[in-house]
């Protein structure tokens, strides 16, 4: 989705010049960042929170807990944060009083959000809902108007460019790596993966919940349930619930294996604002009773949780994405110049600073194809690659248009033997006469 490569873009055409394009586009991201606080601070605010409370609510999403490494990357987190917070505070305006421009200030917010996170589409039920109302018919009509304006613009852009099989890509993986296969997952492949399907769903519900959890610092989440029991009267609050099971439903039981791989993360960024200013609202309401002992107890147990969650998960972002980054530089002068295959497209591109193409999941027909097509010089394999790829990985696969590997710390990199030509079903190597694959 494209908001945040737009939003990116323009911090580089402004200030790449004396930064460099990638710290020009941090920049911009750091500086929406920075308003997540706020944002959490006027949510607690505006759902009756006394201020010391709205300022720790702004604290917690501040310092990020999961979220702590996400708020810098070059991604759509801190967009999704503000946007889904000006949404709950706009529809909560529109549904007390009806107010058509708060309600196409709540559609506007869907709508961009649509643009950065494409399950925020399901957040288009929450004007339909007040569209159903007399009283609050306007707003809800203005909203939905809105949003689908905005996204129906953007899937007619994706419909001009030609015909897609997006809707089998997302929901209808058998496996993760089926998203990066040439051949399009299909209906009857997915059926007749019922156990695999069924158990990967299973999954998902678990693993989705633990995210949830962590997602919100473990603690909080406590205040969160006692905060919504609590006002649950209003509009919003009830929206924020219900809105939250479904794209927890939607990502666990549609896009699956997606969600497993970071995309539920992505999507709880636009609930995590509201979720602490909800947490604050029923943390106030669990202590403003207690001792004073039990409060500081309870207060300190959880910044410290936040605190240490947050430092676990900068160190863990580096080891996962940092030691891999660091692997990969090392392994690049073995890469014979010009355009290679990787699975990690994107990440080599950077590294690289040249043409990258996605390995194909297909195999190494598919493979020779991409090759052949882009002039591709080398085939690079690391340890976590494609299943097609396992025999040649492991050595047992003897290729004539790929020379023996170059091993670096478990990257293997696949010079490629001359030109290959690739036709529909037969791929010859220049290089050995007569040879081919099927």
């Amino acid at each position: 989705m494209p908001l945040a490569s737009i939003v990116q873009a323009a911090g580089i055409a402004l200030l790449g010049a004396q930064l460099g394009p990638f710290h020009a586009a941090q920049l911009v991201v750091i500086l929406f960042a920075g308003l997540v606080p706020l944002a959490t601070y006027l949510a607690a605010r505006s759902l009756g929170v006394a201020e010391r409370g709205a300022l720790l609510a702004a604290f917690f999403s501040g310092m990020g807990g999961l979220f702590a490494p996400a708020w810098v990357t070059l991604d759509s987190y801190g967009l999704a944060a503000l946007l889904g917070t000006l949404f709950f505070l706009s529809f909560a305006r529109a549904a007390a009083t009806g107010d058509a421009r708060a309600g196409a200030l709540a559609g506007l917010a869907i709508g961009l959000l649509f643009l950065a996170r494409a399950e925020a589409a399901l957040l288009g039920l929450a004007p339909l809902a007040l569209a159903a109302g007399a009283r609050t018919r306007a707003a809800g009509v203005a909203g939905s108007a809105l949003a689908l304006a905005i996204g129906i613009a953007w899937l007619a852009r994706n419909a001009a460019l030609g015909p897609s099989d997006l809707l089998a890509r997302s929901a209808l993986l058998v496996r993760y790596e089926d998203l990066f296969a040439q051949r399009e997952p299909t209906l009857d492949a997915f059926l007749a993966a019922g156990p695999a399907v069924v158990a990967a769903r299973a999954g998902a519900l678990g693993a989705n919940a633990i995210t949830f959890l962590f997602a919100f610092a473990l603690l909080p989440v406590v205040g969160m349930v006692t905060g919504a029991r609590a006002l649950w009267p209003k509009a919003e609050v009830r929206a924020y619930v219900a809105l939250a099971l479904l794209v927890f439903l939607a990502q666990s039981l549609v896009w699956t294996l997606h969600s497993t791989r970071g995309s539920y993360v992505h999507s709880l960024a636009a609930f995590l604002p509201f979720g602490f200013a909800l947490a604050a609202a029923g943390g106030q309401a669990l202590l403003d009773r207690r001792a004073i002992g039990v409060r500081t107890l309870a207060l300190a147990a959880a910044l410290a949780g936040c605190l240490a969650m947050s430092i676990a998960a900068l160190v863990q972002f580096d080891a996962t994405y940092g030691a891999t980054e660091r692997a990969r530089r090392a392994a690049l002068d073995a890469v014979p110049a010009g355009p290679f295959l990787a699975i990690d497209a994107s990440a080599w591109r950077w590294i690289a600073d040249r043409p990258v193409v996605v390995t194909p999941a297909d195999g190494l027909e598919a493979a020779a194809c991409a090759v052949g097509s882009y002039g591709a010089r080398a085939v690079v394999l690391e340890p976590a690659h494609f299943s097609a790829y396992d025999q040649l990985y492991q050595g047992s696969a003897g290729v004539p248009w790929l020379g023996p590997p170059i091993d670096r710390g478990g990257i293997r990199i696949y010079p490629v033997r001359g030109e290959v030509v690739c036709t529909p079903r037969r791929v010859y190597a220049d290089t050995v006469v007569g040879a081919s694959m099927p």
